[in-house]
């Protein structure tokens, strides 16, 4: 496949994306998809809908196709699996007729494209939620805003403060504070090789605040165009009608406070961060474990470093178990470092 064919393919669709600044206020149907690359096929346990497919066309280039899911706007996060500091970003997604389809590249460290597994998930949402709060946004690298959601019905703003720096506002989706909720940020676009992460975060009556960094691959500021997420007691897909498994938890480090670790059958506190060695952390989901299923990671935090998988995580009875999330330097050294990690099952 011709990768800038492939691109152009999807150029109606994105062009589409621009003009969509605000939610719509009908209650239209959510559109979401999810699955997992472990480097060789996609398991039907973890994706949704069942006929998605990913069909590698590169050296670490790879297409997710989401059938029926094809819906303007909406936010694409994609989580490497790999033990040696790999990490993945999105190259374009858009609709293609019925479709939503996702490009996603890897790379090693060096920004090299390199074959690695992954866990990819899409969301499109509009009108306003009954319960939960949640809300997305995808900016290009000067911060103008491509596509947005807000449960509460409010606008989304984004400024460009520095090379790489990006401040995130999502109005009427406040709380108590002064952390409540999760978040995930993932580097959208072709040939770069980039890194984006949360670099600070709080929770006021009013908003949810945020600072997006985004890196070039050897841990420069970059200008990036990237995808944030955020949610509260509500899954990553924020689907019209929430699914009933899911949670999120923060490394702050260590474990951030009850309310940025949630767990939907048991409440707020559960969900259980274990330490297993430098740049190494066991995540455990316990009750909520039910497949087709999915996990995404970001990294928190003022430097370069990301975060990803170092093994597709597992579902024992009912607990779901990462083992382990990892964390890098631009060198693929292992590091401790906070990260933001999520979990939601289509059930």
């Amino acid at each position: 496949m011709n990768f800038k064919r492939a691109l152009a393919a999807l150029a109606g669709p994105l062009l589409v994306l621009a003009g969509f600044a605000s939610p719509a206020l009908a209650a239209t149907p959510d559109r979401f998809g999810f699955a997992m690359w472990d480097g060789v096929t996609a398991p039907p346990a973890m994706k949704s809908p069942p006929a998605t497919t990913i069909v590698p066309w590169a050296v670490g280039r790879y297409r997710v196709t989401f059938p029926g899911q094809g819906a303007r706007g909406g936010v694409v996060h994609v989580t490497a699996i790999d033990p040696y500091g790999r990490w993945c970003q999105v190259a374009a997604f858009g609709q293609t007729g019925p479709d939503e389809v996702v490009f996603v590249d890897c790379y090693r460290p060096g920004g090299v494209r390199d074959w690695s597994g992954f866990t990819v998930v899409f969301n499109s949402s509009s009108g306003l939620t009954p319960a939960g709060l949640f809300g997305y946004v995808d900016a290009n690298p000067a911060g103008t805003i491509i596509s947005e959601y807000n449960s509460s019905g409010a606008l989304n703003s984004v400024g460009h403060a520095a090379v790489g720096v990006y401040e995130v506002k999502l109005p009427g989706l406040g709380t108590a504070g002064p952390f409540d909720g999760g978040l995930q940020v993932t580097a959208v676009g072709p040939n770069v090789g980039a890194h984006c992460k949360v670099g600070k975060w709080r929770s006021t009556p009013a908003v949810q605040y945020a600072v997006v960094l985004c890196f070039d691959a050897f841990g420069n500021p970059f200008d990036n165009r990237w995808t944030l997420t955020y949610q509260h007691k509500r899954a990553i897909y924020g689907g019209l009608v929430p699914p009933k498994y899911f949670g999120y938890v923060w490394n702050a480090p260590p474990v951030g406070p009850s309310p940025t670790n949630f767990n939907s059958v048991l409440g707020l506190g559960f969900n259980a961060l274990v330490p297993a060695g430098v740049g190494l952390t066991m995540v455990r989901f316990p009750a909520i474990g039910i497949r087709p299923d999915d996990v995404q990671v970001t990294a928190f935090g003022s430097g370069p470093e990301y975060c990803g998988m170092n093994t597709p995580w597992a579902v024992f009875g009912n607990d779901v178990v990462v083992r382990d999330v990892n964390c890098w330097t631009p060198a693929a050294v292992p590091v401790n470092t906070g990260f933001f990690t999520t979990y939601a099952s289509q059930a």
